[in-house]
């Protein structure tokens, strides 16, 4: 009888997809291929978030032909909903976040894989347009100004010294999405404020890498999306003082190579 040899992924690509079908197919036949010529195990983890166009058969499609690629159909609750319910389906070590619009290229992704490689990795690497080596290329600079005072709010009520938290691109290694993916409550563009929250709260550590960021014309994001997101960065803080967030463990600060902890 032939053996079958069941390979875990190292990395899970996780992408939330509403009304795609024209991009979707594009997404996929370019990040497979990346993933491909990295050398290491893999899947992508397509999380259709109530679409009425043919998103779900073009993945199928896809799927048929390649093990490596699932489909998920997800309740229509936003964007937040779906990549939670995509990064607790995933089977990888470590599971990366991508928007299907590739505003930042498959071929970019290694300042994540390389930060995830140090010794003592970060688990939670976040894509971020400000730290050092980023770059934004074709962002109106009306929408740029109302990330920077949305982001100055985030630093100032929910995850102070987060630079850029809305950049939809992001590495959590495997613990990091069982200990903080079932507690988030945010459906819509927001959740991210309430995962980088979350992580802090619970002392994972938390790295910045720089990123090249293209805008892109059709993206999704609208005035009422980002008011929206500025009343959600409230209800974080109140819940977290109704206690919503109690159950979320707590872990220890992390040790340098070479340092003992200290005695509680």
């Amino acid at each position: 009888m032939r053996r079958l040899i069941v390979t875990v992924p190292v990395l899970s690509v996780v992408v939330p997809a509403f009304n795609e079908e024209g991009y979707i197919g594009a997404f996929l036949a370019r990040v497979s291929r990346h993933l491909a010529s990295q050398g290491l195990p893999w899947e992508i983890v397509v999380v259709d978030d109530g679409s009425t166009d043919g998103t779900a058969t073009v993945v199928r499609q896809w799927a048929q032909g390649d093990a490596r690629i699932r489909l998920l159909i997800a309740p229509p609750r936003g964007k937040g909903s779906a990549i939670c319910r995509g990064m607790l389906a995933a089977q990888g070590r470590w599971r990366f976040m991508a928007d299907a619009d590739l505003s930042v290229s498959p071929e970019d992704w290694t300042v994540f894989l390389d930060a995830a490689r140090e010794p003592g990795a970060a688990a939670v690497i976040v894509g971020s347009r400000e730290a050092p080596g980023a770059r934004r290329i074709g962002e109106p600079l009306a929408r740029h100004a109302i990330g920077r005072v949305f982001n100055w709010i985030v630093r100032l009520l929910a995850a102070p010294g987060i630079m850029d938290t809305q950049c939809g691109f992001k590495l959590l290694g495997e613990d990091a999405v069982q200990a903080l993916c079932p507690h988030l409550t945010i459906d819509g563009f927001a959740f991210d404020v309430e995962l980088l929250f979350l992580a802090q709260r619970a002392g994972f550590r938390i790295q910045e890498v720089g990123v090249v960021w293209t805008s892109r014309p059709e993206s999704r994001v609208r005035l009422k999306s980002g008011a929206t997101a500025f009343i959600d960065i409230i209800r974080i803080r109140w819940r977290e003082h109704r206690g919503r967030y109690r159950a979320v463990a707590r872990r220890l600060p992390a040790v340098a190579p070479g340092e003992k902890r200290a005695a509680s």
